[in-house]
């Protein structure tokens, strides 16, 4: 339906692709991976005709149907939500208008027209139904349903929301529509993890071809049957899913890597011949030939594993209180507000724990954590919160707010200011900007770049709790496989949210659950909490994980008066029993807190002697030394006895609110 052939594109002096070619026909779902600024929105733009390509040709199927979803969108501004998507369908909101148009002219009895108004009505009204038109209002609410919005929404001025939001309407509008050839630039971005595995069951029966930017490998994995990797010179297509295209990624890269060694070598004899014989009037002719030889070969390039290598570091941060943060009961929401948005929460976050936040949109994720955050109160219930916890918050307007007319550089070294010890522009490197790379503007970087610039700002101080709100957008998969490692070996506290699930279950240890009212701590990443509650297992395109989607649950209860006032009658008797047991243990949490006050003290002296005993000039006083190891283990010995009165406290605790 729609290719392109030998594309290429260039912004003199950088040449972005040159030689990519595109197919999409029926049934084909392709994702489009590869760094950032490499030129991924660019084909997608060249392929939608918003932009001309510099070499090569684009051709569209005579009367082809093209939607595309780009990052950001401004043109949705008029209209409800519910208008705005079904403009989605021109033909059929066409048809209604002059439906309606054609019933209130039979209306009138004494119309000279009336019996042909009345067969124009009813030639269009069959079309109507055939195509059905009647069942699109209908179709425009469960797809509004699936992308988030409650029922409610439908009739809110489209003005009124986010960008976020609106992203959504123009998504709605384009699945509704379901164009011949949908183009898609990171679609999940604005979704949550509920909308995203709702999209994905959509996008993995499209008829028409589908090509769609992602980093997101779950979503990739579900809807793809091919993937296309851009590089930075030109474009590789895998047949399969995600795990298809890593492994025959890892074996072109492999096969490049052994052709340039191999011909690297031949280089080399080539040259050691040249070398040798060079002033030998017997060998100058072969000598002449060798070098007319080698100026001919055309260098094997062997690709780069380092790719866009965003290495995101971590200095080593102070302990903080075992006990982040506490709510015990807790209600949560704001104090000119008509209702509370959570109820019953009882959360512990404990030092060292990293911890994803999930949950559908306007379930009261943000509520929740600007209470752990320290940025809002609770309406009821307890709050407590850690010592010496160091916070720093990564948030997607960060990449808004930088200053355009300044390089990268600047940028980082007006946030963050002198870093003692450490060269800025080393640091830099780390987050992917090395060399001349740190000294392009700001206005000049992609949105995955300025991501990564915000990423680096925030984490460049040491902290021992690290808030991210979805860190993801915009970043490409290299950046992101960095990203879950520094924060696999991140020594502080995390709290994640983001809709990219591999993320959450490569990183989390366990995960808080906000929805129904309530917010949940569960230990460890049950596959089943990653999915809303009417979505079981996962269907996959390349075939490679999961099964097909299943509606309901077959163990779920039914929504009635009875049911929810059961389960706010089980709620209330958790929440007395839950204060039952604070009430009995508080002299046992007094004795441990304090006792976790003196194990850190303990535990900081341990920290001062280690490092006195790592000091050369200590050992130039042989009795100095001599007292300082004496010490160390005396503080040693201090610690382990202050941290088994914890835990024996700890447990007495635990028995004793088991006992009620």
């Amino acid at each position: 339906m729609l290719w392109g052939s030998s594309l290429g594109k260039s912004y003199p002096p950088r040449r972005l692709f040159a030689d990519v070619d595109v197919q999409l026909a029926p049934g084909r779902r392709i994702a489009l991976v590869g760094g950032n600024g490499i030129g991924k929105t660019t084909l997608l733009e060249i392929l939608a005709g918003i932009k001309e390509p510099d070499e090569g040709e684009v051709h569209r199927q005579s009367g082809l149907t093209i939607g595309y979803l780009p990052q950001e969108l401004d043109d949705i501004t008029e209209g409800t939500v519910l208008d705005a998507t079904l403009a989605g369908s021109g033909d059929i909101t066409a048809m209604t208008t002059e439906l309606r148009s054609l019933e209130a002219r039979l209306a009138e009895v004494d119309a000279a027209d009336h019996d042909e108004v009345l067969a124009r009505y009813g030639e269009l009204e069959a079309r109507f139904r055939q195509i059905g038109g009647y069942g699109f209002e209908a179709e425009a609410h469960r797809v509004l349903a699936g992308l988030g919005f409650a029922p409610d929404d439908a009739q809110r001025p489209v003005a009124q929301l986010s960008g976020g939001w609106r992203m959504r309407v123009a998504l709605g509008q384009l699945l509704l529509a379901k164009p011949d050839v949908l183009l898609a630039d990171e679609p999940t971005n604005h979704l949550d993890v509920d909308s995203v595995a709702w999209l994905e069951d959509q996008l993995a029966t499209w008829e028409g071809g589908l090509l769609f930017v992602s980093h997101d490998r779950d979503f990739i994995d579900a809807v793809a049957n091919r993937v296309i990797e851009m590089d930075g010179t030109s474009a590789y297509e895998h047949v399969g899913g995600f795990a298809e295209f890593v492994a025959a990624r890892e074996e072109r890269l492999a096969a490049a890597e052994a052709a340039a060694a191999q011909q690297a070598r031949r280089r080399a004899h080539t040259e050691r011949f040249i070398e040798r014989f060079r002033y030998k009037a017997t060998k100058a002719r072969q000598v002449q030939s060798r070098i007319k030889a080698l100026a001919k070969i055309e260098p094997v390039e062997a690709p780069s594993r380092k790719e866009l290598a965003a290495r995101f570091g971590f200095g080593t941060p102070r302990r903080s209180s075992r006990v982040v943060t506490e709510l015990i009961d807790a209600t949560l929401g704001y104090a000119d507000g008509d209702e509370p948005v959570l109820e019953g929460v009882n959360l512990v976050i404990e030092r060292g724990t990293k911890v994803g936040v999930v949950g559908p949109n306007g379930a009261g994720k943000t509520t929740l954590l600007r209470v752990l955050q320290g940025n809002l109160g609770v309406l009821g219930g307890e709050l407590h919160r850690g010592r010496n916890v160091d916070m720093a918050t990564f948030e997607q307007h960060l990449t808004e707010v930088m200053d355009p007319r300044r390089t990268v550089v600047e940028e980082f070294t007006a946030s963050v200011g002198d870093q003692p010890g450490r060269n800025v522009r080393t640091m830099l490197g780390g987050f992917g900007f090395p060399g001349d790379a740190a000294d392009s503007k700001v206005a000049d970087l992609s949105g995955g770049e300025r991501t990564r610039l915000a990423l680096g700002i925030t984490m460049a101080n040491p902290v021992n709790l690290l808030v991210l709100d979805e860190p993801t957008n915009h970043l490409d998969l290299p950046s992101c496989d960095l990203l879950e490692d520094a924060l696999s070996v991140y020594p502080g506290t995390v709290l994640l949210v983001t809709h990219d699930r591999h993320l959450i279950r490569s990183v989390a240890d366990s995960l808080i659950v906000v929805r129904d009212g309530t917010a949940t701590l569960h230990q460890g990443v049950d596959e089943e909490l990653l999915r809303p509650p009417g979505l079981s297992t996962r269907r996959t395109a390349g075939g490679s994980t999961g099964g097909r989607i299943t509606e309901g649950r077959p163990d779920s209860t039914p929504d009635t008066p009875t049911s929810r006032a059961a389960a706010a009658e089980r709620r209330r008797a958790g929440a007395s029993k839950r204060q039952a047991a604070h009430d009995a243990t508080a002299g046992l949490r007094r004795e441990l807190a304090a006792a976790e006050r003196a194990w850190e003290a303990a535990e900081h002296r341990v920290a001062e002697l280690q490092a006195l005993l790592g000091e050369p000039a200590t050992y130039d006083d042989p009795e100095r030394a001599r007292q300082v190891a004496e010490n160390y283990g005396a503080a040693k010995s201090e610690a382990m006895r202050h941290m088994s009165e914890c835990e024996s406290l700890q447990r007495r605790i635990d028995r004793a609110a088991a006992s009620l």
